[in-house]
């Protein structure tokens, strides 16, 4: 979680682009195609099905999260929402830490409410390595640049990591993402994230504990991670932990 979460990190729009670049991850960029849609492309030509899959699912929940309209091979059309980020709306203090927190854990826990589709696989090429699945949908990249204010309240966006497993790890895999920012000493966000951190495990019902050695083996070889950043995962992993046990065992 940084702000190249948020702003893409000076890749151009190819030739061909639909529309406005709007933002770009480490395998998708989404371009704006008018005031209420937007596309989200895979540049690797990725089956955008599985994820269409999932979130189609999690929206006959009623989760909180754009609704897809159309879908074919590599890309998701989906409705657009307005609003600024969460991460944008803390660094211009719209909204406090304990807030941000409790933000994440609500989003964490309406969302493993919803049971993991029974027909669901995950496909043999995605990025990181198989896991065994679990009783919920989980989204694996909740973080504040993920999550969107909108006038409706938190949407939660960019599925690209999302499958079935547990709310341990999900929990888990948040958990070290912000404490990667936390860890990191040269950071401009290093102490707001330790903070950030803190309020989040406070505010969480789930104990990443179990899942935190599977949280740091996914962070450790997502793509689009540069070395230094690579670094910082078993250090965040280690904080993460040193503050959970600390509230569990005071």
């Amino acid at each position: 979680m940084h702000p190249g979460d948020v702003v893409p990190r000076g890749s151009a729009p190819p030739g061909d682009a639909p529309g406005h670049l709007l933002t770009s991850g480490s395998s998708a960029d989404v371009y704006a195609l008018d005031d209420e849609r937007v596309l989200r492309r895979y540049r690797e030509g990725r089956d955008a099905t599985p994820e269409v899959e999932l979130l189609r699912h999690v929206r006959t929940f009623d989760y909180p999260t754009p609704d897809v309209l159309r879908a074919e091979g590599s890309d998701i059309v989906m409705t657009r929402v307005h609003g600024p980020t969460l991460l944008q709306a803390m660094t211009a203090g719209e909204i406090t830490l304990a807030d941000a927190a409790q933000v994440l854990a609500d989003l964490h826990g309406m969302l493993h409410a919803v049971p993991a589709p029974a027909s669901w696989r995950l496909p043999q090429d995605r990025d990181w390595p198989h896991l065994d699945g679990g009783p919920s949908v989980v989204h694996l990249d909740l973080h504040p640049g993920n999550v969107v204010l909108t006038e409706n309240g938190p949407m939660l966006v960019d599925w690209a990591n999302a499958r079935t497993g547990t709310p341990e790890l999900d929990v888990a895999v948040t958990a070290v993402l912000i404490a990667e920012v936390a860890v990191d000493a040269g950071g401009d966000y290093s102490q707001a994230a330790r903070a950030l951190l803190a309020a989040f495990l406070h505010a969480s019902d789930v104990s990443p504990l179990a899942a935190l050695d599977d949280a740091a083996a996914l962070r450790s070889v997502a793509p689009g991670l540069l070395p230094g950043e690579r670094e910082l995962v078993p250090h965040g992993a280690e904080l993460v932990r040193t503050m959970v046990e600390i509230t569990e065992h005071p």
